[in-house]
């Protein structure tokens, strides 16, 4: 091969950049705490920023249009911007929020549920929308058919359920074999850090613990800046509540596992925000993952830091997802 023909070539040991991808704050943070919270993520490492209520309507202190003006905002700060719908939807007001995000034409969305995926499909025959949509958490895919059927309705990325572990992802959209999607091979991405999401129901768990209704609950969730922790009959810290969701006690922190992830063709990661000492988690990742940062120092950082809960890693590695991260990766 001639020597300029070289010269021009990136080096093979470089690594492909993971992207970051900031997801939507989960709990009711109230709106000036919000807005702070996204001014800090405008001028921060992450690629991607995911916004939008996806636990509770009735958390509607933020409304389709200031989301809108948000994600504008931060697009223009140089982040790729996507609106979720809700992971679960119960009547016909929640179905009617997801119709108009999925009518908006400015920025993707992410699927929370099949009904969104219903709808994003639909806009695609009806309009020949060529946008593809992201294939959020909590829509269950565990096979290669499962998600070839999800990307022929217009997916073009994929975030793996928080439950499956590493080895399992590599086999549903392995790096060798992607699954093609509508606008060239689907992007895999992986829930990197913060509290799992384990389940959604109907009733709201916050108020059930407060002896409220539902329908009366007094948004208790607003005094719980990263969920209500529970503890089992020992005294150890065991589920989290957040309002209709029950999420993991501990936190999922997939640090020292950049390497795997790499080899089982994941090219994005996901970071749950918390409300205390994002700013540094990002930058942790960023270190780690895409400057050559050593993880076994990283880790310690986030050992060191006031983070809701334990650091775990347990479903990426086929074990129990209480398990604790380990001192070194």
């Amino acid at each position: 091969m001639p020597s300029e023909w070289m010269n021009d070539m990136p080096e093979a040991s470089t690594p492909a950049r993971i992207a970051l991808t900031v997801g939507p704050v989960l709990y009711w943070w109230p709106k000036p705490a919000l807005m702070d919270f996204y001014a800090g993520i405008a001028d921060s490492r992450a690629d991607a920023v995911v916004l939008g209520e996806t636990v509770c309507s009735r958390r509607h202190e933020v409304k389709l249009a200031d989301w809108l003006a948000l994600a504008r905002e931060l697009r223009a700060a140089g982040k790729d911007v996507i609106l979720a719908s809700q992971a679960l939807v119960m009547s016909e007001a929640e179905l009617r929020s997801v119709r108009d995000l999925v009518e908006q034409a400015e920025f993707a969305v992410e699927a929370g549920d099949v009904s969104a995926v219903q709808l994003l499909a639909q806009r695609r025959r009806a309009h020949g929308d060529s946008r593809p949509f992201v294939l959020g958490p909590h829509i269950n895919v565990y096979s290669r058919e499962a998600l070839q059927e999800y990307a022929a309705a217009g997916a073009g990325r994929w975030v793996a359920p928080a439950e499956l572990a590493l080895d399992a992802i590599a086999a549903v959209n392995p790096a060798h074999a992607p699954v093609r999607g509508v606008a060239g091979d689907l992007a895999t991405e992986v829930w990197a850090f913060g509290r799992l999401p384990l389940s959604f129901s109907a009733r709201c768990f916050t108020a059930r613990h407060h002896h409220l209704h539902k329908d009366s609950c007094e948004f208790r969730c607003r005094d719980d800046a990263d969920g209500l922790l529970l503890r089992s009959g020992e005294g150890q810290p065991f589920l989290s509540l957040n309002g209709t969701q029950i999420q993991s006690a501990g936190v999922q922190a997939l640090i020292g596992e950049a390497g795997m992830l790499r080899q089982a063709g994941v090219s994005r990661i996901r970071l749950s925000p918390c409300s205390r000492g994002f700013a540094e988690v990002l930058d942790l990742f960023e270190g780690v993952y895409n400057q050559g940062a050593a993880a076994d120092g990283a880790l310690a950082s986030l050992r060191g830091m006031d983070l809701p809960g334990a650091l775990i890693h347990g479903f990426a590695h086929r074990q129990p997802g209480m398990q604790l991260a380990p001192d070194s990766p």
